[in-house]
């Protein structure tokens, strides 16, 4: 299984904002998209996804920036990947031109519960525990030190 590049960068967003240790030193949606080094223009949509799945919270003005909610902190990785992801099939046996095997395929099946092998195995895993050690220390040396800001005017998420 491969993730799409949404996924891919929402995991990191979460990843990024659990290891943020001060309120005062909340990440804004531009400081995320650096230190993943992605534009900011996706870094936004996904950041906008996650607030609405009440993973995260972006505040505005003097003092914002983005924070990872309670329900963000304990997600499951298995359930946002799910969630990101869709439960649609790896394959698409009834395309535009639809398989002529779909009827009687053992293949299809397959892949099915491959697929939910691959999230079953991330399902026990929490956002939480993707940053312990050595993941959580080397998110902050990225990040340039302690989460946040480094001055400067205030940004909006």
């Amino acid at each position: 299984m491969r993730l799409t590049r949404f996924t891919d960068l929402a995991l990191r967003v979460l990843m990024r904002l659990a290891v943020t240790e001060a309120e005062a030193d909340l990440p804004t949606t531009r400081d995320a998209a650096a230190t993943m080094e992605v534009p900011y223009t996706h870094t936004a949509k996904v950041v906008a996804r996650l607030q609405h799945l009440g993973l995260v919270e972006a505040r505005r003005g003097r003092g914002g920036g983005l924070a990872l909610t309670a329900a963000g902190r304990a997600a499951s990785v298995g359930g946002v990947v799910r969630e990101l992801e869709g439960a649609g099939d790896v394959v698409d046996c009834d395309g535009t031109t639809p398989c002529p095997l779909r009827g009687a395929c053992l293949l299809r099946g397959a892949l099915r519960r491959a697929q939910e092998a691959f999230f079953a195995t991330l399902d026990p895993l929490t956002v939480n525990d993707l940053v312990a050690a050595p993941t959580g220390p080397l998110l902050l040396g990225i990040a340039g030190g302690p989460p946040g800001r480094t001055g400067g005017p205030a940004q909006s998420p």
